[in-house]
């Protein structure tokens, strides 16, 4: 089971390919979903040396940025090995 943490927004690093997708009106609706109820439901994050990134959850990351927050509730998630 993966277990929830927080994680500091600034050392998240999201894609060019995954920015790519990124919906403004996504991200307004979220976050004030998020200032009513929340972050119910965490990032997705690998780490990457001394950085993480993201997975999954970028609307939810972008929100919590806009809503001025520097931390964000997550889970590491470890690549298998073959």
């Amino acid at each position: 089971m993966l277990e929830r943490s927080s994680f500091p927004i600034a050392k998240i690093y999201v894609t060019s390919k995954r920015a790519k997708t990124l919906d403004p009106e996504k991200v307004e609706a979220i976050a004030y979903d998020i200032m009513e109820n929340g972050q119910t439901t965490p990032i997705q994050l690998r780490a990457d040396g001394d950085r993480f990134v993201l997975i999954e959850g970028l609307h939810r990351l972008e929100a919590i940025r806009a809503l001025g927050e520097e931390m964000i509730e997550g889970v590491l998630v470890r690549a298998r090995l073959h």
